[in-house]
């Protein structure tokens, strides 16, 4: 999600406005639906000649609105399967789950589709991190991703060693063996004057509408994505971590990036490569933690002060190495006259792992099991094959999603089509947490403007108005967009997303807003369904070029879909 846009303040109000349009909107079509189960058709061109079926619409809205489980389904993949790191055994247990319910719904097909190889699965158990000199005192820390854990508890001196070129190694050669090594220097932690919590007014949606040409606003980070501290070459890494680990270091501690507000946010991933162990085949390298900005503040100031800080760190780790390859989740609502063709919807199924998933990315998973649920209990008969797909691995590079298209439909690297490629109606995607939809990102496809905006007709009361010519990045619509498919991802208020949640322990079921998510999956049903029913396919944009597979060491060109050996892109 774009950072830039203006947005206002999130309130009451608003959800309130929400939740009675929705129950207004099914109260007051009664008439229409009574209409159309006597035979006349609710389709009525929009002022685009677009037709819009707003018989469907009532069903779709009727279904979301009395009979929602898109709150319970979220609850499951989060309270009881959170967090879903990507291979783990919450993740497949989740998966597991969701493949249940689905079949429980009635939908067909529904398979765990593996992909791979992708590396190990990782659990983290136990973190305990305390000061101990020079008084007692708890930190909020958590582990990162594919490290190991400390073995029991490790007791040591606190030292701050910020290293980050190979000239740095050598002043600390013999000074660290035994110390718990602090590896960020020290930033301001600024204070809050506003609430974090935001949707796009007017202004901001206009803002938003208009073409950006300049490349360097790409994604919801800009170039290169959040980033991590210190950000060194490969090798560099590889080398650092063998001199730690040659020194005696105990282990290492990271200071949060202030990029999700502080005040109690820690935003936690996974390590970059050479510093982790997601491939059996990686190199040894030692515990790492990510301690609340605050916390560690204390501990640079008492060091600053020349005060001796002793640490005591139990973190209990575990591998899982059962099975390298990852999964991802699909589901089908069979077509009619046109089953052969398809309209797909998804969203990211893995999470990052020190909240539950919710707002990264179980509200979206949870709004596509929504739809597929409302689609198949409207009794509606799309005339394309509808299917769903919940993609893993995307926090590493959109791993999954792009293993499905490079099976099913063409490889980036030689985009050579394979006959499923022109089956392909439209994919929509959700993943910028779980803001209520107001708009949708055109991926630079001018031509399928017209349709959209019809589409999103019937939902301008509920502030669906907005439509960008501009791409967005860092989620699993690109990788479909890379191989000349129209993907598309939707505009959504951005609440606390970035502000807070995102890959964070914030992100957890409390911060999902019910109403929204009511919304969102009566828009993405309503979207398939009329793709579905369409003459035509959406409109595509012109084949892209061949994108070579990078060198390794080697950035992947733009949209960023290179699976990686290890480490982490941190969308």
């Amino acid at each position: 999600m774009p950072m830039a846009a203006r947005v206002t303040a999130h309130g009451p109000r608003r959800r309130s406005a929400i939740a009675a349009t929705l129950v207004l909107t099914a109260i007051v079509s009664a008439p229409l639906l009574e209409t159309t189960l006597a035979g006349q058709s609710a389709a009525a061109p929009a002022s685009s000649g677009e037709p819009i079926d707003y018989d469907a619409i009532y069903r779709i809205k009727d279904e979301a609105v009395n009979r929602s489980q898109v709150m319970e389904t979220l609850s499951f993949l989060t309270d009881v399967h959170g967090p879903r790191l990507t291979n783990s055994p919450n993740m497949r247990a989740a998966a597991a789950w969701a493949k249940q319910r689905l079949e429980g719904y009635g939908l067909e097909k529904v398979a765990l589709e593996p992909w791979g190889p992708f590396g190990r699965g990782w659990v983290n158990e136990r973190t305990v991190a305390t000061m101990t000199a020079p008084q007692p005192f708890p930190l909020l820390a958590f582990p990162k991703a594919w490290t190991p854990g400390t073995d029991g508890a490790v007791k040591g001196d606190a030292v701050l060693a910020v290293i980050d070129k190979a000239e740095d190694l050598e002043k600390w050669k013999g000074k660290l063996k035994g110390k718990i090594v602090l590896v960020s220097a020290t930033r301001a932690v600024p204070s809050y004057f506003e609430t974090p919590t935001r949707r796009y007014d007017d202004k901001g949606l206009t803002d938003l509408s208009k073409p950006s040409l300049d490349p360097s606003r790409r994604g919801r980070f800009g170039p290169g994505g959040p980033g991590f501290p210190g950000q060194v070459s490969t090798d560099f890494r590889k080398q650092r971590m063998a001199f730690f680990i040659k020194e005696g270091v105990l282990a290492l501690v990271e200071m949060s990036p202030g990029d999700r507000g502080d005040n109690g946010a820690v935003r936690v991933q996974a390590p970059p490569e050479g510093e982790n162990q997601r491939q059996t085949t990686d190199a040894p390298v030692l515990p790492q933690i990510v301690v609340a900005g605050e916390h560690y503040g204390r501990l640079l100031r008492l060091l600053d002060k020349k005060i001796p800080v002793a640490l005591e760190i139990d973190v209990k780790n575990r591998f899982v190495d059962t099975d390298l390859n990852s999964l991802n989740v699909i589901a089908e609502l069979p077509g009619s006259d046109k089953a052969d063709e398809i309209v797909m919807i998804g969203a990211h199924f893995d999470s990052w792992h020190s909240g539950t998933g919710a707002t990264d990315n179980g509200v979206s998973s949870a709004v596509m099991i929504e739809a597929m649920r409302i689609l198949k209990a409207t009794g509606l008969k799309p005339r394309r094959t509808i299917r769903m797909g919940l993609w893993t691995g995307e926090e590493q590079g959109l791993l999954g999603s792009r293993a499905y298209v490079t099976q099913h439909f063409a490889d980036r690297t030689d985009m050579v089509l394979k006959p499923e490629h022109g089956k392909l109606a439209a994919y929509f995607n959700m993943d910028n947490g779980g803001g209520a939809f107001r708009g949708v990102y055109l991926q630079g496809n001018e031509a399928v403007a017209p349709i959209l905006q019809a589409w999103m007709q019937p939902f301008a009361n509920l502030g669906m108005t907005a439509l960008t010519i501009r791409p967005t990045g860092g989620t699993d619509h690109q990788s479909f967009d890379a191989v000349g498919l129209p993907g598309f991802q939707f505009i959504q208020d951005p609440l606390e997303y970035g502000a807070r949640t995102h890959h964070t322990n914030l992100d957890v079921y409390e911060r999902a807003i019910p109403e929204d998510l009511v919304q969102n999956a009566i828009t993405i049903a309503t979207f398939a369904y009329h793709a579905a029913m369409r003459d035509q396919p959406l409109p595509r944009k012109p084949l892209p070029k061949p994108t070579p597979t990078p060198a390794p060491g080697q950035a992947p060109a733009r949209p960023a879909t290179t699976p990686t050996a290890s480490g982490a892109s941190g969308r």
